[in-house]
This record gives C-alpha cells, structure tokens and sequence, in this order.
C-alpha cells in the first residue's frame, strides 16, 4: 500500500507495468453506491495517477478499469500500457501477445514521487 486515508487506499499490482489499485475502505459493491465525498476522492486520485504516469512512463495508452467480479468492492485499475509489453494491445487480463521488452524508469522512484503528491 503506497497511500491511505479514511475513505480510499492505493496499492501496487506487481508487474511488469505500472499498475496501481484505488479501493474504497468501505466494503461498497457498487461505485453509484459510494456518496459523493467518496467518489470525488476516487477521482481526486485517478486524476493524479494517471497525470503523474504519462509524465514520467510516457506510455502509449493509460488504461482505467473497474470490474469487481472476483473481489465484489469498489476499486479502480490504472495502468501504463506500452507497445512492447506483453499483452498489449490486449488488456493485461487477455492473451499474451509476445515476450515483454521493456526498459522502464523506476517504479520504485516513481511510487516515491507519486506519494509527494498525495
């Protein structure tokens, strides 16, 4: 977990691209359930994320997902998506397309940079 505070909290997906989660600390099934101090927060952090990603990664697409099926709570997707990864176009739950070929910053900086924002 890279950030919390009483309504979200934001961790890392381990992989080969940058790929944080927003979940609601409320276990909320559904995001038009959440109150409007909650979704506004849920924004606030996307909005950061995904500025702070394309500034330092310069990736081809951000992708923002929000599917909940096996995990029924609110939360949020956000990854950088680069053409030489491996399951690009498709997204990163779909067919891998080749073997990944990345030579990416540090994610470990960028996660350290990302928590001066918040």
């Amino acid at each position: 977990m890279i950030y919390k505070n009483e309504l979200i909290k934001i961790e890392i997906e381990n992989s080969q691209i940058p790929w944080l989660k927003i979940f609601t600390i409320e276990n909320i099934k559904e995001f038009s359930q959440c109150d409007k101090k909650t979704k506004e927060e849920i924004f606030k952090y996307l909005d950061i994320i995904e500025k702070e990603m394309l500034d330092y990664f310069n990736p081809k697409k951000i992708n923002i997902a929000s599917f909940g099926n096996y995990v029924p709570h609110v939360h949020f997707h956000i990854m950088a998506r680069f053409e030489e990864d491996s399951h690009f176009p498709e997204p990163m739950w779909g067919k891998k397309q080749r073997e990944q070929n990345l030579n990416l910053p540090s994610f470990e900086k960028f996660y350290e940079n990302l928590k001066k924002k918040f």
